[in-house]
């Protein structure tokens, strides 16, 4: 058919264009790794004829907490990155970008979050962080101290956002562990470990913190008062337990012997009663009791 013919045609056509681009890319990728190739040899032999001469100029010294990103061309030359030590080079072909890699602490600015029970609190962190692959460091991320600490900042936004307030003050060290395989699982792609995460400093509102004691001197006097109750309750039974043994003569004994106890000053008076008429003023106290309610 006639417009089956057509769409073959044009099907056709559009591959075998693909495949002349294709071919054309491969081409084109080809001859600069032979003219890439070429310049290299070249450069090793002029070096070798020259050595005493350029000598001095194909030499550079990592350090040992250091590794060195080799760009040749353009790319980055294969196997891992160079260092420590002596390190050979082609000056006019190779680009040499150097990685720290030891701990790089920051802190993270204070930061107004606004936790999950609506408290706005004013948090400041820092953060510890190591560069584990160079060539990750330098080919994958432009700045990566100016990202990591970007990310560090969002990440405890979001992390304590996401907690009360009673959780930020008593699970602070859950908090931290969470941010750090946050940071970890985000960093990794650039070749940063990020080794550890500690809250700094945890600012309230003084409003909030005046609620806060006066809520917590309320709370210790409420314990206080029940401590007393608890005691005068003790007490008062350990009393009632020890008047039950004691004879008639033995609690007029005690009775007279509490009566020496009370300080004498011109301001107390003290009279001593018979313990008959207590016994009489209770039993008439019940009487009336019984004749009431009946």
């Amino acid at each position: 058919m006639p417009g089956v013919n057509k769409v073959g045609v044009i099907c056709a056509d559009g591959f075998d264009a693909g495949n002349k681009r294709k071919d054309g890319g491969g081409k084109s990728g080809g001859v600069l790794e032979v003219v890439g190739t070429v310049l290299t040899l070249l450069s090793v032999a002029f070096i070798i004829f020259t050595f005493p001469l350029t000598a001095w100029m194909c030499a550079k010294v990592v350090q040992e907490y250091e590794r060195a990103v080799i760009f040749r061309l353009g790319r980055v030359v294969k196997g891992r990155a160079k260092g420590p030590g002596l390190l050979w080079f082609i000056p006019w072909l190779d680009v040499i970008q150097k990685v720290d890699l030891r701990t790089v602490s920051f802190n993270i600015q204070p930061q107004e979050v606004l936790t999950a029970d609506g408290v706005p609190v004013k948090v400041d962190a820092v953060v510890f962080y190591r560069v584990v692959d160079p060539s990750l460091w330098v080919t994958r991320v432009k700045n990566g101290y100016a990202a990591t600490h970007s990310l560090a900042q969002t990440t405890l936004r979001a992390t304590l956002g996401a907690h009360t307030l009673t959780d930020v003050l008593t699970q602070r060290r859950g908090i931290t562990v969470r941010m750090e395989k946050v940071l970890y699982a985000a960093a990794r792609a650039w070749g940063v470990q990020v080794e550890r995460v500690e809250l700094k400093d945890l600012a309230l509102p003084v409003t909030l913190q005046r609620c806060m004691a006066s809520e917590a001197e309320a709370a210790r006097n409420a314990r206080a008062k029940m401590i007393v109750a608890e005691g005068e309750a003790k007490a008062s039974r350990a009393l009632m337990e020890a008047a039950t043994g004691f004879s008639p003569v033995a609690f007029h004994l005690r009775y007279l012997q509490s009566l020496s106890s009370v300080s004498s000053s011109a301001s107390v008076v003290v009279f001593s009663l018979p313990t008959e008429l207590l016994d009489v003023f209770i039993s008439h106290q019940a009487l009336l009791s019984t004749n009431y309610t009946t």
